[in-house]
Parts: C-alpha cells; sequence; structure tokens
C-alpha cells in the first residue's frame, strides 16, 4: 500500500487556453521529507501546487489531464474535494489573513470540519501556533486581529491556519517572499522539525534555500521536468544534466 502522504503525478498537461503551463508532468514524490522545486519564472511551479488540490480547476480557461494519485487515490475520483483539501495544507507567496482574531484565523478550518468542543479547540490552536514556531509571541493576545500582526508573524499565522486541520501533505508557494531573513530562517527550522510527520512541497525560487532544505530537488524548465534527484547531486559540480547545473550556478534564471 502506497504510504500516506504519498504523490504519484502521471502525465500532467495543463492549458491556460492556448498556453500550456505544464507539458506532460510525471513525478513521483515520497511519503515525508522536504520535497523541493526549483526553476525560472513561468516554468509551471505554482500550476503544478494548485493541481495538487485541485484549485487550478476553478480558475477559467483551464484544461487539466493526466492523473494525480495521494496515496493510491486518483483525485479526480473524491468527490468531497474539500475533504482532499482538508489533507492539502496550502502556503502561498504572500500571507493572507482572515479578518478574524489570532484564535479563530487557527480554529475556522477545523470549526467547518465540525470541532466545536472548546477544550479541542484550544488544543488545536496552541499546537498549531507552536509548529509555527508563533505561540511564544501571540498566547497572550489571542483575541487580537489576526491583520495587526507583522508581515512575517502573519506568514507563520498563515502556516499555523495550514496545520490546523493536520493535513498529510503542506505545500509552501514562495513562502518566503515577503518574509525578513531572520524570520525565513524560524520558519526553515519549523520545516525541518515538521518533514518527519508529514510530505512537504517546497516551490522557491531561492536555490539556496533548496539546497538548505530539500531532501530531493526538482527542476523544472517551460512546463517540463528537467531533472530530479537527491538535492546534494543537484547543486554538485556534476550534476548530470548541463541545464540543471546552469541554472543552480546562476547561468540563468
Amino acid at each position: 500500500m502506497p504510504e500516506t502522504g504519498s504523490i504519484e503525478i502521471k502525465d500532467l498537461t495543463v492549458r491556460y487556453r492556448n498556453k500550456i503551463a505544464l507539458d506532460g508532468v510525471s513525478l513521483s514524490i515520497p511519503a515525508k521529507g522536504i520535497y523541493a522545486i526549483i526553476g525560472p519564472a513561468n516554468s509551471g511551479k505554482t500550476t503544478l501546487l494548485k493541481s495538487i488540490n485541485r484549485t487550478i480547476e476553478s480558475e477559467a480557461g483551464v484544461s487539466v489531464k493526466g492523473q494525480i494519485f495521494i496515496d493510491g487515490r486518483n483525485t479526480k475520483r473524491i468527490r468531497d474535494i474539500y475533504e482532499l483539501r482538508r489533507r492539502i495544507g496550502m502556503v502561498f507567496p504572500l500571507p493572507v489573513g482572515l479578518p478574524l482574531s489570532i484564535y479563530d484565523n487557527v480554529a475556522y478550518a477545523p470549526r467547518i470540519a465540525g470541532k466545536h468542543a472548546r477544550s479541542e479547540l484550544d488544543e488545536i490552536v496552541e499546537r498549531s501556533l507552536r509548529q509555527a514556531a508563533l505561540w511564544d509571541e501571540v498566547k497572550d493576545r489571542l483575541k487580537s486581529l489576526g491583520t495587526m500582526l507583522s508581515g512575517g508573524q502573519q506568514q507563520r499565522l498563515t502556516i499555523a491556519r495550514a496545520l490546523s486541520h493536520d493535513p498529510e501533505i503542506l505545500c509552501l508557494d514562495e513562502f518566503s517572499i515577503a518574509v525578513d531573513p531572520v524570520t525565513t530562517m524560524r520558519i526553515e527550522d519549523v520545516l525541518v522539525e515538521l518533514k518527519n510527520k508529514m510530505t512537504i512541497i517546497l516551490v522557491t525560487n531561492l536555490v539556496q534555500q533548496a539546497r538548505r532544505l530539500g531532501d530531493l530537488t526538482c527542476f523544472m524548465n517551460m512546463g517540463k521536468v528537467v531533472q530530479v534527484d537527491e538535492t546534494e547531486k543537484m547543486f554538485s559540480d556534476n550534476p548530470g544534466n548541463q541545464l540543471t547545473y546552469d541554472y543552480v550556478h546562476g547561468v540563468f534564471g
């Protein structure tokens, strides 16, 4: 049986009207660990993340072909799309805080899932904020608006919200684009701790971030997968692919 959190992508092609964003992508993402995805702009990285939790389907003029399996289940056959999305936490480049208190930001998804006991919600909120390295900074002001936090704190609140429904998979799309270096390092430490509990897919334009965090690294270019390998090899002087070498060494990108 496939391990919980494993992903198998087979011949995935995504078109935005007449533009091909993903061109026959096939990937095997193992359960647990950090799977880094790098590549220049418009290489299909974000489209790949949106395809995994099927948010891509809500965009106008999009055509999706191919198959994605999570834990061996074809995601197209999962009728309850919210069940799928509860299993996949998503964190986007810019923090999007709900106009609610810090507590209610984190408790929102569990409540939608039918959890209303105060003791249970308290436990979920504290656990999620601790996992996002935010609890010590906000524990005395949980009733304050989440949107009043600093940018770095709001991004960690977004991560806590993604963790609140205990996902099997956590997808992060350029999480550090609007975060200061110190906060970025704190979030990276969090991801290293979480990778033993869940599958983390990290899309980043910062190749050194991928080098620091990735157990495996996938290099994409122009909607195609160029190479997937252990991160150490991908960043070596001989990754086995000239295009990979040129990108990670700054020849282009």
